[in-house]
């Protein structure tokens, strides 16, 4: 697909480690190219490439990846597996263990944080946690 957008993951040395750990978590993923600089691979239907270009730049959280879970047995797998050898934050969000960050939330964040009866208690409950709870949220 001509204009199609994707994102560059940069690594250093660690790219085929880096697609080979999320494929192995994300359903329907895979690697399409394995070169010594470059590793091309799909998770859900988003690609990626993973450059080896040294270390010059580092991870930070300016960017991270957000995995909508529709229930909290999915919040607590990709939870457990990205922070395996990674760290934990705050509200949801966490560094794997390459410095990638992404936010683990449930899919009804959104409806809940527009309830103007409920999104200041479910901020505040959300502001307490690290691995994000449905149930605490939705009873807010």
């Amino acid at each position: 697909m001509k204009n199609q957008i994707s994102t560059c993951l940069w690594f250093d040395g660690q790219a085929k480690a880096a697609a080979e750990f999320y494929c192995s978590i994300f359903k329907n993923s895979k690697i399409f190219i394995d070169t010594p600089m470059v590793v091309t691979f799909e998770l859900n239907g988003t690609q990626f490439m993973g450059l080896n270009g040294g270390p010059q730049f580092k991870f930070d959280e300016a960017i991270s990846f957000v995995v909508n879970c529709d229930t909290q047995d999915e919040i607590d797998y990709y939870w457990n597996k990205l922070t395996d050898g990674g760290q934990e934050s705050m509200c949801g969000w966490l560094k794997d263990k390459f410095g990638v960050s992404w936010q683990i939330v449930p899919a009804i964040l959104a409806d809940l944080m527009s309830n103007p009866a409920k999104a200041e208690r479910v901020t505040k409950a959300l502001m307490n946690m690290r691995k994000l709870d449905i149930e605490t949220l939705e009873n807010a």
